[in-house]
């Protein structure tokens, strides 16, 4: 099992002092954050996108080049590239620049976003969500293949042997879709024969669960063999203490933060306590065991060889945040990657092209 850290670059008030980090010290947090999980081991780091408050995400190109420059050996993902937003042929050349720049480590996971500030921004509607996501896909997918693209588009300006610079370090990117709640995104994936990653985190696991069962059902439905299916999943949130009990004493403060800003929002309350988030959600929050056991009954469900941890304190004490992530990487880690299989392909550049590597080393 593989395991990456990931942020959205959330920027609320903390939760016990009630004070808002300028967003310069936000930005440097994160950066340090990538450094803590390259140090510690973890085999992947992971910036979101979104386009409304309170996240300052609206950039993970430029984050995750930052990253790049101050990292050797971690690969380097978002989490996700909101396709439905953005021109193809943009986010392509935004890509493979970063790809080259990071030796080739880059891996995206890709889809449709939610929210409706970032809808209404972009004048992107439910209707013609999907409809976007899926062609922007495909365009970004043929020109990362083909040196000359012709599309007939609806939602941009068409293609007629279009050259798009530069062209890709890895050949191809690794695309994940992300997946949520919707069929749409995992047609899709299971179509191009793409890895899927669910996004596991808002509500219990059984509707996730349901639609990773479908992927394997249309995966094999397009042809592909069940062999090279990969699924990756999230987590609502990490906290590993030495007893259930110090866990659960540490994570309150951030279970009751976040409950009270879902009730400001006018959000559904899925778990109205921290032992039923603890119990019922996705959050890995006890003693190492505990973790472990609930990766594994997860895995049972899932059949997942890939799954992300938050990588932001979001309101717990650094020294905390720090010790929780070195015990899952020291006693948690070890024994999941023994016990559950990797992805079904190398953690490494895809077929790089032949030069001389004047880039990072």
């Amino acid at each position: 099992m593989k395991f990456l850290a990931v942020t959205l670059i959330a920027h609320r008030p903390d939760p016990v002092t009630g004070v808002r980090k300028p967003t310069r010290d936000r930005f440097r947090e994160v950066l340090d954050n990538a450094l803590l999980a390259e140090e510690l081991g973890f085999d992947g780091f992971g910036v979101g996108e979104r386009h409304e408050w309170p996240f300052l995400s609206s950039s993970p190109p430029v984050v995750l080049s930052h990253i790049a420059a101050l990292t050797r050996r971690i690969r380097l993902f978002t989490a996700v590239t909101t396709l439905s937003l953005l021109d193809p042929v943009r986010a392509y050349e935004d890509y493979a620049t970063l790809d080259h720049l990071s030796g080739g480590r880059l891996e995206l996971i890709i889809g449709k976003g939610n929210g409706t500030a970032q809808r209404d921004l972009f004048h992107v509607t439910p209707d013609d969500q999907w409809e976007r996501n899926a062609e922007s896909y495909e365009v970004f997918r043929r020109i990362w293949r083909q040196d000359k693209v012709t599309a007939d588009t609806r939602f941009r300006p068409s293609l007629k042997d279009a050259e798009v610079w530069p062209r890709p370090y890895q050949r191809p990117v690794r695309v994940w879709h992300g997946s949520a709640t919707s069929t749409e995104s995992v047609e899709l994936a299971a179509r191009h024969g793409d890895p899927l990653f669910s996004a596991n985190v808002t509500h219990p696991i059984e509707p996730y669960a349901e639609l990773i069962r479908h992927y394997r059902e249309r995966w094999e439905h397009h042809g592909h063999d069940p062999a090279d299916l990969a699924v990756g999943a999230g987590t609502a949130g990490l906290y590993v203490a030495r007893t259930s009990q110090e866990a659960l004493a540490a994570y309150r403060p951030v279970f009751e933060s976040t409950l009270a800003f879902q009730k400001e929002a006018g959000l559904p309350v899925v778990f109205p306590t921290l032992e039923d988030f603890v119990e019922r959600s996705s959050a890995l929050v006890g003693s190492p065991q505990q973790v472990v056991d609930k990766v594994h009954r997860h895995h049972e469900q899932f059949g997942h060889s890939v799954l992300h941890v938050q990588a932001d304190a979001g309101g717990l004490a650094p020294d905390g945040h720090r010790a929780s992530l070195e015990l899952f990487q020291s006693v948690v880690a070890p024994v999941l990657r023994r016990e559950i299989p990797d992805p079904p392909f190398p953690w490494a550049p895809v077929a790089p092209e032949p030069g001389p590597e004047y880039l990072p080393r």
